[in-house]
């Protein structure tokens, strides 16, 4: 009788939690302006452009990031990619805290944008490629886990500083080279992705990986169907032999276009305009600055419990009915949201904790579950990084128009935000197909059928 596949389970989620730990610096980068933007608009009176291109000054690093992360992931493997987004979080931080004037924080925040980069792609696509099948969406959505938990920790610690006089900003930013540190220390505990090492040719350091990971039943299984997908797939030579050319050949474009889709939804979407400018928007009605400080800590613990939530749903309920509750719940929020704000009622921090909440349990999570998993493995990284590139480019879209949309169109900002959401309601529900319960390789199949 063949022996059945099995898990050592406290393993996959201890190698996942580590690499999550780009996720945790990710959230503190994407968190930590909010707290500190009142403080630099003082210090070197930014405008509306100039505050909005502070804010998506990182988006603009991540974009090089992400392709960074392609090449190196690609040709040294995952784990140096991890390494060297660790160092570069450390070194930014430091940096932005130490920054003389305006064009120097707006340089080093560009900096901590590549590391973010590299984190936001490296993280979910080392984790679906160590995870199996049954665990991989909970195991990727750890990675959203410390996203959050990055976000409210450091929402907490603006709160804490905002008495600390006009250089408080300049601590909120140095306080990141401490978690910096912890993931530098832990990716060099990592292994390498099994499945990078058998596409490297390195199968005998793959299979020794996918030991560790399951028994020998899930060895064997593992290695069979990666060496299948190989030969099936686009580049029969390891990631030495992919190239982005491959990404957009006829057979890969429906699911690459799926993927950029996702990736450009998820921040068009406009949710991030409530964390990047909680302060600003309750500015608006008439909320002090430790109150609009203290509505980013709300935020954040919505955030937080919600996340948790969509890791028990995302195995469970599946992905493509979690994404068409969020784009249809977020819709119809804003719409409340824009009326409640052109009212000047307080009472809007309710719908925007709402908001928040579906966000956090739906697309937020789920948008990286499927970029991570969609894609054969020969192009995984090539097609993570087009699709993250699009990403991070539609999310510095969003926040350097916001500031000018906002003083413009005041409430009616959100009900442009809210036809975005129509529209990704319907890409969602034309385009994406579960991927609940398959294997990487199944997922290729599925796909490339399609």
């Amino acid at each position: 009788m063949n022996e059945a596949p099995a898990y050592n389970s406290s393993y996959i989620l201890g190698i996942s939690l580590i690499s999550a730990l780009g996720g945790y610096l990710f959230g503190f980068d994407f968190a930590v302006i909010a707290g500190a933007l009142p403080f630099l608009q003082q210090q070197f009176g930014l405008d509306v452009y100039w505050e909005g291109f502070a804010t998506g000054s990182l988006a603009l690093g991540a974009i090089l990031g992400c392709i960074v992360a392609g090449s190196v992931s690609d040709r040294y493997g995952r784990r140096p990619g991890l390494l060297l987004a660790a160092a570069i979080f450390g070194i930014s931080s430091i940096a932005m805290a130490l920054a003389p004037d305006r064009n120097a924080f707006i340089a080093f925040r560009f900096v901590a944008g590549i590391g973010v980069g590299m984190a936001s792609m490296l993280s979910p696509v080392y984790i679906a490629e160590v995870a199996p099948a049954h665990l991989r969406g909970r195991m990727v959505a750890i990675n959203q886990l410390t996203v959050v938990i990055g976000i409210l920790v450091t929402n907490l610690v603006n709160y804490t500083l905002r008495n600390h006089g006009d250089d408080a900003w300049r601590w909120m930013f140095g306080l990141g080279a401490v978690p910096s540190l912890f993931f530098v220390i832990g990716a060099f505990f990592l292994p390498e992705s099994p499945r990078w090492l058998a596409m490297a040719g390195r199968t005998q350091q793959a299979a020794k990986v996918l030991g560790r990971i399951g028994n020998q039943a899930y060895m064997e299984e593992g290695l069979s169907k990666i060496r299948e997908s190989m030969a099936n797939g686009p580049s029969h030579g390891g990631p030495s032999r992919s190239s982005y050319s491959d990404v957009f050949k006829k057979a890969m474009l429906p699911v690459v276009l799926t993927g950029i889709g996702l990736a450009v939804f998820q921040q068009l979407c406009g949710i991030n305009v409530v964390f990047n400018y909680t302060p600003k928007i309750f500015q608006s009605i008439g909320v002090s600055q430790d109150g609009q400080l203290l509505q980013t800590i709300f935020i954040g613990g919505i955030n937080l419990v919600f996340t948790i939530a969509a890791m028990l749903l995302v195995d469970k309920l599946g992905r493509k009915p979690l994404m068409l509750i969020g784009a249809g719940g977020l819709a119809v929020i804003y719409i409340i949201v824009a009326i409640m704000l052109g009212k000047g009622s307080a009472d809007v921090a309710w719908f925007l904790l709402a908001a928040i909440g579906i966000y956090a349990m739906t697309l937020a999570p789920v948008t990286w579950v499927l970029i991570s998993e969609i894609f054969p493995n020969q192009i995984r990284s090539q097609a993570s990084t087009v699709a993250i590139l699009c990403l991070w480019a539609a999310y510095f879209v969003l926040v350097f128009t916001f500031p000018i949309l906002f003083e413009k169109f005041k409430d009616y900002t959100f009900y442009i935000y809210s036809a975005i959401c129509f529209a990704g309601l319907a890409f969602t529900w034309l385009k994406v197909r579960e991927t609940k319960g398959k294997t990487l390789e199944e997922i290729g199949e599925v796909f490339s059928v399609h």
